[in-house]
């Protein structure tokens, strides 16, 4: 079995791949500008940094939220955090709509977790843009998480699908499936499942969590 050392090494190099893009642009943008003169120029210069911290800013608030430890352990996390990352990463992506159908104020923070991965991977399904409808609600002492993606074309890696429902032999788990492979095991060890289905133009996630007993009602 991956060890937590393994399976973090695996997070990490997914994060450093995520932002190499959008720093690296930073460095080349800063290094334009200190050769650059014309005003108008400059101005276009500047305008790409702004976008890039921007993207830069927003990934990294995705992954303290979604693999590190804001919001202490084992607490409810306010769902507009959740919301606002998502929001953001989307306005990023562009032709992007968000859809949000989640009445909880907040929700258990393995919930959030799982929620904001799901979310992600479908937003990045929608490599020409799209609808993405996240949805979540409290039942019978379960928390049950919706994520869909829908537009002209949805690029989805089954592998991903089968590290969600924990069926990727260790070997297979790589920086692109750890994320994947990370919900699934917290969805085993709250006692839940996650699932997929991809077909008719959409891409649906799903999860049904168990609540801790504490932070049930």
């Amino acid at each position: 079995m991956m060890s937590q050392t393994d399976l973090a090494a695996m997070l990490c190099s997914r994060l450093c791949h995520d932002m190499l893009s959008p720093v690296g642009a930073l460095a080349n943008g800063l290094e334009l500008l200190a050769d650059e003169q014309d005003p108008q120029m400059r101005s276009k210069v500047i305008e790409l940094l702004e976008q890039s911290a921007k993207i830069s800013t927003d990934k990294l608030k995705f992954f303290r939220l979604a693999f590190g430890a804001a919001g202490g352990f084992g607490e409810a996390i306010p769902i507009e955090e959740a919301k606002d990352v998502i929001d953001a990463l989307a306005s990023d992506a562009k032709r992007v709509t968000v859809q949000w159908a989640v009445p909880e104020p907040s929700l258990p923070k393995p919930a959030v977790k799982v929620l904001l991965n799901l979310a992600q991977i479908a937003l990045d399904s929608l490599v020409r843009g799209g609808t993405l409808d996240i949805g979540a609600e409290r039942r019978e002492g379960a928390v049950e998480i919706v994520a869909r993606a829908r537009g002209d074309r949805i690029a989805f890696d089954e592998t991903i699908g089968r590290a969600l429902q924990g069926d990727l032999h260790e070997s297979e788990i790589t920086s692109r499936t750890a994320a994947a492979h990370m919900i699934s095991v917290l969805a085993a060890e709250m006692d839940g499942g996650l699932q997929y289905k991809l077909g008719d133009g959409a891409l649906v996630l799903g999860a049904v969590l168990p609540e801790p007993e504490g932070l049930i009602g």
